[in-house]
């Protein structure tokens, strides 16, 4: 089965200059969503589509009535303040709109002169959430990042005997999930040394990065109706980045027996722009599950799943400290690695997350778990960099860190590229820590 169709076209040209430059995330090829408004301004947030370096204003497009049937339907839902109502009309008119703004910016497309109007320069806009996240469930599907941690605290036994049979997940805080530019200050709790008598509290001294992906669920389902594995690219609206901090030494002390609170609750970023379950259908590929492991049960297996079911974004993470901004440096970049490494697949996550019939909604986010390669240079958190702190990293600059120091801003990128195919991105995620209140 192939997902690839005309807007996928390597030799489709944009009218916008800035899109056909071969290095722009966002060429005609990709066409992600987000929510925006001037910088400054008092507009209202409305819905955008990336093109270059500039931003299509959707709520112009709307106004124009340039499309028809359910395109038309698309565009004045994905204009509103929130992309909710979009993702939920589901794939036909998700696709609809996708193919119109593919035509419509296409060069020597009749609506260009029409469209001009709706351009704003990337450079002077702000974002908000692209949606109201009812629901934030964090997976665990990366075997690289589970063992390496695993190993730190089970030297004998890193993974849990559930591991190669379960998509691990647990249920999140959507409350705190916030936008690339979000600022939080250094989060606090108990902790307990391994030699002392009594936990202490105060400021988190292990504070750490997750590289993630984001998957945003469109089209959701009935309480009591689960999701059938090969259905899941109809309710799985798009991707974007996601950086799931964590509080490391809280959440060594606090985890047992329940899992992650205070650790993961106080800060999650994710990028603004969510990039199309159909965009990414290129970058598709085979998904493999080794011979010796343990084969998916029934639900969780199939030969499209075995197909298509990886995608091959490929992902790194930099540091910019308070230093290397002062003096105008770049930041370090410390890892890079893809998600084609994961263990679980996307449609499996979805699969197992509504078998028991629990419902999904349009906007409920789904967390990759942290990502990592097979080598330990594509670690996705500094806790697997350092080996658990104990060998510290050097930065570009000469400095060092084992974990974040106050006033570091993480930032996250994505891409995507293959032979025959344009090289789509995701933009960026970053996020500044901020010293304890």
């Amino acid at each position: 089965m192939s997902f690839i169709n005309e807007t996928h076209d390597v030799n489709l040209r944009s009218w916008v200059a800035s899109a056909n430059d071969g290095k722009t995330d966002f060429p005609i090829q990709n066409l992600p969503f987000a929510i925006f408004r001037r910088k400054g301004s008092q507009e209202a947030f409305r819905g955008g589509v990336a093109i270059g370096d500039q931003v299509l204003d959707l709520a112009v497009v709307a106004n124009q009535q340039l499309f028809t049937g359910l395109a038309q339907e698309a565009v004045v839902a994905a204009a509103q303040s929130k992309l909710n109502t979009f993702m939920g009309l589901g794939k036909a008119h998700w696709s609809a709109l996708r193919l119109a703004l593919s035509q419509a910016l296409r060069v020597g497309a009749t609506a260009q002169s029409q469209l001009e109007s709706a351009l704003v320069a990337q450079a002077e806009v702000e974002y908000d959430m692209p949606c109201t996240i009812g629901d934030y469930t964090d997976f665990y599907t990366s075997i690289y990042h589970a063992t390496a941690v695993g190993r730190l605290f089970r030297p004998d036994n890193p993974l849990l005997p559930n591991y190669k049979w379960v998509p691990i997940g647990y249920h999140g805080r959507a409350s705190s999930i916030g936008v690339s530019g979000q600022t939080f200050p250094r989060p606090k709790g108990q902790t307990k040394a391994p030699d002392a008598e009594v936990p202490s509290f105060g400021p988190c001294k292990r504070l750490d990065y997750e590289l993630e992906v984001a998957i945003y669920i469109g089209k959701g389902n009935a309480l009591g109706n689960a999701i059938a594995l090969d259905d899941s690219d109809e309710h799985v609206f798009g991707f974007s980045l996601f950086n799931d901090w964590s509080a490391r030494d809280l959440q060594a002390w606090e985890y047992q027996p329940l899992g992650p609170f205070l650790a993961k609750n106080f800060a999650s970023t994710v990028s603004p722009w969510i990039v199309s379950n159909e965009a990414l259908a290129p970058y598709r590929q085979t998904w493999q599950r080794d011979a010796a492991d343990p084969q998916p049960l029934a639900y969780l297996d199939s030969a499209h799943n075995r197909e298509l079911g990886a995608y091959d974004i490929i992902m790194d993470v930099a540091i910019e400290t308070e230093q290397m901004r002062a003096k105008g440096e770049s930041a370090s970049v410390v890892s890079q690695s893809s998600f084609k490494h994961s263990y679980w697949t996307v449609a499996q996550m979805v699969a197992h997350h509504t078998v028991n019939g629990c419902n999904l909604q349009p906007g409920d986010m789904l967390g990759s778990g942290t990502q990592s390669g097979p080598s330990h240079e594509e670690a996705g958190s500094l806790l697997e960099l350092t080996r658990g702190g104990k060998e510290a990293i050097t930065l570009n600059n000469g400095e060092t860190r084992t974990f974040l120091a106050d006033g570091d801003n993480v930032i996250m990128r994505g891409w995507c590229e293959k032979p025959g195919f344009a090289r789509i991105g995701f933009g960026r995620v970053e996020s500044t820590i901020l010293a304890a209140q």
